[in-house]
C-alpha cells in the first residue's frame, strides 16, 4: 500500500500521524522456520540484512506478513545516501554491519496465525502488531499520534526528518496507491530514470552529470542535469555500469534543452534525487543525487504531484 503526496498537512479525526522514515520498504513474511524479505518490486533481501532475518525468525509467532521500513541513521535522522552502502552489498561483513547498522521500523500487518487481517481497520492491525511480535532491536514498533499533524509536521521539518505520514485509521490494507494513506514532505525528492550523462571535467572521474527523466503517458520526459551527491566511490561504481548500458539513441521522448555530446543510456537504473524545486520549464532546480532504488521499476517512475 502507497502513500498519495500531498502539500499541506492538516488534523483530522481518526487520523494516525507517523513519521517519514528514509530508507527501503520490506514485506517481512514467515512460515515456521522459513522467512523471507521482499523489496517493493518483491526481490528477496535476506541476503542483504541477515540480521533482520533473525530477529523476525526468533518471534514467538510463527506465521506472520508485516509490512515495514528498513533504515539506518545519520546521528538522529535516518539516512538513505548511509543505506546505500548496505543496499549494494549481499552477505555484507561483520565490520561492514557493525559500521552500518540497520534497523527495520513495522508499521503493518497483513496475515497473522492463518487469518488475513488486511480487511481489519488500520487502528486494529497496529494493536495486533504491537502484542504479535515483540520489539528489541533491531525490530522497532512505529508510533504514532492522533492529534496536530500540522504541529507534528512542524517539529518533523524541524529535526531535519523527511515528512510525516497521515493514515485513515478506518483504513483497509490495499496493494496499489491510495488518498487513506498521505505523505507530507519536508524537502523534495523522487525517484528518476537515468537516460544519459555528460564526460568528466578537470580532475572528475567516471562521469559529470547524470541525465534524469520521468515517465508520462508511455514517454521518458527529460528533467535536467544532475552533477553534485556523488563521492569518488559513487562516480567510479555508477561509471562502470553506466557504460554497461551505453546506447547511441536518446531514451528521452520529450522535454527540451537535452546537451549536446551527451552519452545515451538504456532507461534502466533508478536514482532518488533530491530537488529544490521544479522550474517553469519543467526542469529541477538545484538536483542532488541520493542513490540508486532497486525497489522501484523505471517504467512506474512518474513526476509527483
Amino acid at each position: 500500500m502507497l502513500a498519495t503526496l500531498r502539500e499541506e498537512p492538516f488534523t483530522r479525526k481518526g487520523w494516525l500521524f507517523e513519521a517519514k522514515l528514509d530508507g527501503e520498504r520490506c514485506l517481512a513474511l514467515r512460515c515456521r522456520a522459513d522467512v523471507q524479505l521482499l523489496s517493493r518490486n518483491q526481490k528477496r533481501l535476506n541476503d542483504t540484512y541477515p540480521e533482520l532475518v533473525r530477529a523476525f525468525r526468533s518471534q514467538k509467532a510463527e506465521r506472520f506478513a508485516v509490512d515495514g521500513e528498513i533504515v539506518t541513521f545519520e546521528g538522529d535522522v535516518t539516512s538513505f545516501s548511509k543505506l546505500q552502502q548496505r543496499m549494494q552489498v549481499r552477505h555484507p561483513p561483520e565490520e561492514l554491519r557493525r559500521k552500518i547498522p540497520v534497523w527495520v521500523y513495522a508499521f503493518d500487518l497483513l496475515h497473522l496465525d492463518g487469518y488475513d487481517t488486511r480487511q481489519l481497520p488500520l487502528r486494529n492491525r497496529k494493536e495486533l502488531l504491537h502484542k504479535a511480535l515483540d520489539f528489541k532491536d533491531p525490530l522497532r514498533f512505529t508510533e504514532h499520534r492522533e492529534t496536530d499533524g500540522e504541529a507534528f509536521y512542524r517539529e518533523a521539518c524541524s529535526k531535519g526528518w523527511e515528512g510525516i505520514i497521515a493514515k485513515n485509521g478506518d483504513s483497509l490494507y490495499v496493494s496499489a496507491r491510495s488518498r487513506e494513506w498521505l505523505k507530507f514532505k519536508c524537502t523534495k525528492e523522487q525517484e528518476f530514470v537515468i537516460g544519459g550523462y555528460t564526460d568528466p571535467k578537470g580532475q572528475r572521474t567516471g562521469f559529470g552529470a547524470l541525465l534524469v527523466g520521468y515517465y508520462e503517458a508511455g514517454k521518458l520526459v527529460y528533467a535536467g542535469k544532475v552533477g553534485t551527491g556523488f563521492d569518488e566511490e559513487i562516480l567510479r561504481r555508477l561509471g562502470r555500469q553506466l557504460a554497461q548500458l551505453e546506447t547511441r539513441t536518446s531514451p528521452f521522448a520529450a522535454g527540451a534543452s537535452l546537451p549536446r555530446g551527451a552519452h545515451w543510456v538504456k532507461p534502466k537504473l533508478v536514482a532518488q534525487i533530491g530537488f529544490a524545486e521544479w522550474t517553469p520549464e519543467g526542469k529541477l532546480r538545484h538536483p542532488r543525487f541520493l542513490g540508486l532504488r532497486s525497489d522501484k521499476g523505471p517504467e512506474e517512475v512518474v513526476r509527483e504531484q
